[in-house]
């Protein structure tokens, strides 16, 4: 994922804005002006690190001066100072919790999609983890890039990304072959079509349609096989990419995945996030 330094410094800005308010009443009451510090942000549990990046341009931004021991995607262990911070002691304390938010719930995101990932990987199945909208509002960036560092597939970013016809269109339009076939007639080509889909025949005259993608949508691993047997059967299933979503957890993810498809896509890794604990701790008073 991308994004240039100049729009993200905007956006970490305004994240910043929002916890700050009008002033740090504290630090404005009894920490000096011109007071420089130096800080640690230390690892209390071990994760995989999600996140540097952004702080790096936040920093920036804010003068003060950043060295990361850890890069996006890098293991740490608990006790480890991942980030070395110097600079004005009013500017690192008034900034300390949009920072410490920013990487502890990113790196949560990473490292709970890198054990999925990891466990998919050791099974020696090919099956991709990806996202889902399922995100902190305001943070859908943040959130998707932090499932791409932890190896999972962010997904559709925004709607504009992908045709997604779900269950609420289909009950507009009647049918999900309708609504295949009419988004075809409407989209450009460089557009896939994906349509959400409840039971196995149904997928069938989806992929006849002309689907890109189909999400088998709270099928069980047994529907899940019943449904590529099908499409195998009609000349479907190497036209199409099969996704299944919901009831999806780490505790049954090899089930799923041994069945054969392609992507299996799980909200809690971002809607349920444990954040890893990180501290901030003023190390030098210079």
């Amino acid at each position: 994922m991308f994004a240039t330094n100049k729009i993200l410094e905007k956006r970490l800005l305004q994240i910043l804005a929002e916890d700050v308010g009008q002033g740090d009443a504290t630090v404005a009451a009894i920490i000096p002006a011109g007071t420089i510090v130096e800080a640690e942000i230390v690892a209390h549990e071990n994760g995989i690190a999600a996140g540097i990046e952004e702080i790096a341009v936040l920093a920036k931004s804010l003068d003060l001066k950043l060295e990361a021991n850890v890069t996006d995607g890098d293991i740490f262990k608990a006790t480890q100072a991942i980030i070395k911070l110097t600079g004005n002691a009013r500017t690192v304390l008034t900034a300390e919790r949009t920072i410490l938010n920013l990487l502890s719930r990113m790196s949560g995101i990473a490292t709970a999609t890198r054990k999925l990932t990891e466990k998919i990987k050791e099974a020696k199945l090919p099956t991709r983890i990806a996202a889902t909208r399922k995100t902190a509002p305001g943070l859908l960036f943040f959130d998707k890039k932090a499932v791409q560092i932890g190896g999972g597939d962010p997904h559709r970013l925004h709607l504009d990304d992908l045709i997604l016809v779900k269950d609420n269109h289909i009950a507009i339009v009647g049918s999900a072959e309708a609504a295949v076939k009419k988004a075809r007639a409407n989209v450009s080509f460089t557009k896939k079509i994906e349509v959400e889909v409840k039971e196995p025949e149904e997928a069938a005259k989806a992929a006849e349609a002309g689907a890109d993608i189909i999400m088998l949508d709270n099928f069980t691993p047994k529907m899940v096989r019943q449904t590529i047997d099908l499409l195998r059967q009609r000349g479907h299933l190497e036209k199409i990419t099969l996704e299944s979503s919901g009831g999806i957890t780490a505790e049954n993810i090899l089930e799923y995945a041994s069945t054969g498809v392609n992507v299996l896509s799980l909200g809690e890794i971002t809607h349920s996030v444990k954040s890893i604990d990180l501290s901030l701790d003023i190390t030098k008073v210079i």
